[in-house]
């Protein structure tokens, strides 16, 4: 130091230095937090990937965790860490975001594949269920050439013709609406109603081919 202090000076800087590395350490947990739990603000522009703790035996993820490959043989389940999070009936995994609030968007690629599943869940939702079988889990799905709306077990007829390349995803939790969106047209295809009790996570489910997800992105302004 270039000059001697004096003891009140010290006293002060001495708190100055406590209470400055104490709010430091508080913002930092307070962001570590934010982290490990993901935005539940309503904030749109949710980012998120797939959870690999989650993911079946026969799903690959790649691409830092965005995209995933089923693999029609895939592994013996007795073979993948155990994890109580993991699917280990149905080719299912979700996205390591929890949403409790706003308007959040997404997209999907979706061209490599002819089967599949997309939506949300609740984060405790079983794992013995495949999503769009129970109560707490609403998806769009894309089977035999055709898309449908799902949930409990019910499905409802979607009357989008063929099959883009990439979807759009809208969920806006308060209102307990889950939209599948033509991203050409900024348009909604179809809107699925729920009444969301706990946190929710993007989900998916995959029986052939590859889906790649894409978040990151603000809600469309022709949708808001």
């Amino acid at each position: 130091m270039a000059l001697p202090l004096s003891m009140a000076g010290c006293c002060r800087l001495a708190v100055r230095t406590a209470g400055s590395l104490l709010f430091r350490q508080t913002r930092r947990m307070v962001l570590s937090s934010r982290r490990c739990f993901v935005s539940t603000t309503a904030i749109n522009n949710l980012q998120f990937k797939l959870d690999e703790r989650t993911a079946h035996s026969s799903l690959d993820l790649y691409k830092r965790d965005t995209g995933v490959i089923y693999r029609i043989l895939g592994l013996d389940p007795s073979r993948v860490q155990y994890n109580p999070e993991r699917f280990r009936d149905w080719a299912v995994v979700f996205g390591d975001s929890h949403i409790s609030s706003g308007r959040h968007y997404w997209e999907v690629t979706v061209r490599k594949s002819q089967e599949f599943r997309l939506g949300v869940a609740e984060v405790a939702m079983s794992r013995h269920d495949c999503i769009g079988t129970c109560n707490t889990s609403w998806v769009f799905v894309y089977v035999q050439r055709k898309w449908l709306a799902m949930t409990t077990n019910k499905m409802v007829p979607v009357s989008l013709v063929g099959k883009p390349d990439r979807v759009g995803v809208l969920l806006d939790y308060e209102a307990g609406r889950l939209s599948l969106v033509d991203t050409q047209k900024n348009q909604i295809i179809h809107t699925v109603k729920g009444q969301f009790r706990g946190p929710l996570c993007p989900a998916f489910a995959l029986w052939d081919g590859e889906l790649l997800t894409h978040s990151g992105l603000e809600v469309p302004e022709g949708l808001n």
